[in-house]
């Protein structure tokens, strides 16, 4: 197995990773802004107050975008498993 082809897989890991996990990190950003905005303008500085939102928001995306997340998964598992004869020789 060539350098190449060691850095391809690498690649293809390291932008499902990205691709898996973009749609909750998204959804943590956005509630987490708009929870910041609503501690910044009642003044309420109570820090759980920013994680239980979160916490529900994520559990909600993950139900919402789980078919995604694991097709995603399994493409590149499938494709990993086909190029085993390519990393053996």
């Amino acid at each position: 197995m060539s350098q190449a082809e060691v850095l391809a897989v690498m690649q293809n890991a390291i932008y499902t990773a990205i691709l898996a996990s973009a749609p909750m990190l998204v959804v943590a950003i956005v509630v987490g802004l708009a929870v910041s905005v609503f501690q910044a303008t009642t003044q309420i500085n109570e820090q759980t107050l920013a994680f239980v939102p979160k916490i529900i928001a994520i559990l909600l995306s993950l139900m919402v975008f789980g078919s995604f997340i694991l097709t995603t998964l399994i493409n590149f598992i499938t494709g990993i498993y086909n190029s085993i004869n390519l990393i053996i020789t």
